[in-house]
């Protein structure tokens, strides 16, 4: 596996780098294209999720988990 790839996204206006595994990278682009959406779009649904917890992780973490979700639940 390859290691994070570092790449810039644009969050309520704001340029943000994140640190991802190309396969996470992968999935963020298709599941933005499965909803129809930029993936700036998706990852800033994603950091609003993140915010609003307790606890909130990092955003690449959150991402990360986010993802592994989503695929959960298209198999259950």
């Amino acid at each position: 596996m390859q290691g994070p790839v570092k790449r810039s996204v644009t969050i309520a206006g704001h340029e943000t780098s994140i640190s991802l595994e190309p396969i996470f990278w992968d999935a963020l682009r298709r599941t933005a294209g499965d909803e129809a959406i930029p993936v700036n779009a998706l990852v800033a649904r994603i950091d609003a999720e993140r915010i609003a917890a307790d606890d909130p992780p990092n955003l690449a973490s959150a991402i990360r988990v986010w993802l592994y979700a989503r695929l959960s639940n298209t198999r259950a």
